[in-house]
């Protein structure tokens, strides 16, 4: 049991050390620099991803739908 207790103090100690180094890496000045967006910002960001994954979605359905059936509407036409 005690080697369980050494094992997840060490573990903890090694997540606080990245979390120590975090701010001063690549990124650290970009995370200085960041801030929580308002919620004007964050509700056009919600909006603007919800619109491109319904537009992701009906061009996959679009695609599944012609080539389940579209193909067959097709032949009719130059028939």
């Amino acid at each position: 049991m005690p080697e369980i207790v050494d094992r997840s103090w060490e573990v903890q100690r090694r997540i606080e050390e990245r979390a120590k180094r975090l701010g001063k890496g690549r990124f650290g000045r970009v995370l200085k620099m960041a801030r929580k967006p308002t919620s004007d910002e964050y509700s056009k960001v919600v909006m603007i991803t919800g619109l491109g994954l319904m537009f992701i979605g009906l061009t996959g359905f679009f695609i599944y739908w012609f080539m389940k059936y579209g193909y067959q509407y097709i032949e009719n036409f130059f028939k």
